[in-house]
């Protein structure tokens, strides 16, 4: 794992994170930080669950892990996000268990918008959803 990315360092960008206390309640922890990527890793969570069925994530919680990711990867990777202009998501299979991982990947930084690729996985590695985001610096 590297600590040091282009904008801030790991424990920059923890710190920065745990303010939100929706962050805290998603148990959202940094996995990695490195030149080109932030991963995200989020446990699973019984309250998360939407489809009791096949015992599959509410799609907003996903939404949310590419939104935080996308937002958190342009904030340590040497730009400035505060607020999501935009977001489009995809959903390819149910999450049904975890931990989830997003891989958020910075597509442009820029003065005023910033824009974000992120890709949640479960712990086998199978893409479960993924999204790009715009955000306003």
């Amino acid at each position: 794992m590297s600590e040091q990315a282009a904008g801030m360092d790991i424990e920059q960008l923890r710190a920065k994170l745990l303010i939100a206390p929706f962050h805290r309640w998603l148990g959202l922890d940094i996995a990695e930080l490195a030149d080109k990527e932030l991963i995200l890793e989020m446990p699973w969570r019984d309250e998360i669950v939407s489809n009791p069925v096949i015992g599959s994530a509410h799609g907003g919680i996903l939404s949310a892990l590419i939104d935080l990711t996308g937002l958190y990867a342009i904030n340590a990777l040497g730009g400035s996000a505060r607020a999501t202009a935009d977001m489009r998501v995809d959903f390819h299979r149910p999450a049904t268990s975890g931990p989830l991982r997003a891989i958020g990947r910075v597509v442009k930084l820029g003065k005023q918008i910033s824009i974000a690729e992120t890709r949640i996985e479960d712990a086998d590695g199978r893409l479960l959803a993924s999204g790009r985001g715009a955000y306003v610096g």
